[in-house]
């Protein structure tokens, strides 16, 4: 572990836990008693109040907290006025999480940054005059699917097509065009790279098995076949 992650560690551990020594602290990360003192030294230089109890080991002093981000009211624009265009997605799981994300967001401005962005809410207005009713429930799932290099299962309906086939894919990538968003996939029937449109997938299955990264590159794609 490099030193940023194991500061960030211990000071979670001190603000759990009453004292720690530095034998403790040496053993949890593999480290030598030398190089803890000087990580709590660092902790003291960053103004993070430890106590050292002689003999007994480091604690924090009561009621200390983290600072919480705090964002420009510039910043706080950028997320009001991107969750208009969000809300513009007809993927459903993507509006829900991003709006909780918000909230949880928010709690952390200013009180004068806040009221400020909820006056910029009312003051914005995103159009789709292209209206299709359709819409879906799966992108949420099926980035954890792309991250975590999941089989997805999915019966899909091309357009004009009553039909829907079933597809096992290995899903890469994904983009967004006239509020549609676009999966693309290795697909097992067809041997190759497809786009499905991820509001013609009408059920899906993430599986628990995994595929061998096959190094897609989303850039390469569109540059031998761009939107098909």
């Amino acid at each position: 572990m490099s030193q940023l992650p194991r500061l960030i560690s211990i000071l979670t551990l001190l603000k759990s836990k009453r004292l720690l020594t530095a034998t403790e602290l040496s053993k949890k990360y593999d480290v030598s008693i030398r190089t803890i003192y000087r990580d709590i030294r660092k902790l003291e230089e960053a103004g993070v109040p430890v106590t050292t109890i002689e003999g007994r080991g480091y604690s924090i002093m009561d009621h200390y907290t983290v600072p919480p981000v705090q964002f420009t009211e510039k910043q706080a624009n950028a997320l009001i006025t991107a969750q208009h265009i969000v809300n513009q997605s007809k993927d459903v799981s993507f509006v829900t999480d991003f709006n909780e994300a918000l909230i949880k967001i928010k709690s952390v401005f200013k009180s004068s940054v806040q009221e400020k962005s909820e006056l910029l809410n009312d003051k914005i207005r995103v159009f789709n005059w292209e209206y299709e009713e359709f819409s879906s429930d799966a992108l949420s799932e099926i980035q954890l699917a792309i991250t975590n290099f999941n089989y997805v299962e999915i019966n899909y309906q091309k357009a004009d097509d009553y039909d829907t086939t079933f597809r096992k894919i290995e899903p890469y990538a994904f983009y967004s065009t006239n509020h549609k968003w676009i999966l693309i996939a290795w697909c097992h029937l067809r041997n190759n790279y497809r786009a499905f449109r991820i509001d013609r997938i009408k059920h899906f299955k993430i599986l628990p098995l995994t595929f061998e990264n096959r190094n897609f590159n989303l850039q390469d794609y569109f540059q031998s076949c761009p939107y098909k």
